[in-house]
């Protein structure tokens, strides 16, 4: 049975089967979308379907269902990527600034002990700064769906973020000045 927005919008049970029924060629257009990369193409299709099953992404039977999904896999693995390449070149761009002001320490060819740093400096974070950055970073929301997450307000996600990088980079300085 084709799933259809006439006859119930946000009837989940029709979506699910209609998903079930697709989820192979979904799975393998994912794939192209994911340079075939098959963990990611995973990632990238169950976002999508979380975004069907929420109703952030609506079909509007402009096109087949099949149609729509692949649009919204294809958009979906774009903004994986963007948001991927945004969080390295932050990763580089703060890691660079803080080793020219002596702040990390560690060479390029040393990134175990900076990890190992910097776990300990998170360790030492204020719960609400080290939620922040977590959720941020390592879970790759933005500051509005932090902010949602936490129920704190977005001006209060983006003074905690900012304290908590400023708080990374000097715990870091001590300890490599130790």
């Amino acid at each position: 049975m084709l799933w259809s927005r006439a006859a119930d919008p946000m009837n989940p049970q029709d979506l699910a089967q209609e998903l079930e029924r697709l989820h192979p060629a979904s799975f393998s257009w994912a794939l192209s979308c994911c340079r075939r990369d098959r963990e990611e193409a995973a990632e990238v299709l169950q976002a999508c379907y979380l975004k069907l099953l929420e109703g952030r992404a609506r079909f509007d039977e402009r096109s087949s269902f099949k149609t729509f999904l692949f649009g919204v896999i294809r958009r979906t693995a774009a903004e994986m990527r963007r948001r991927r390449s945004l969080q390295e070149r932050w990763v580089e761009r703060w890691g660079r600034s803080a080793r020219e002001d002596g702040s990390l320490g560690a060479e390029p060819g040393e990134p175990a002990d900076r990890l190992r740093r910097l776990d300990a400096a998170l360790a030492h974070l204020p719960r609400r700064q080290r939620e922040v950055i977590e959720l941020r970073l390592q879970h790759e929301m933005t500051i509005e769906a932090v902010a949602g997450a936490l129920g704190i307000s977005i001006g209060s996600a983006r003074v905690h973020f900012a304290r908590a990088k400023e708080r990374l980079r000097r715990l870091i300085g001590a300890q490599e000045e130790a």
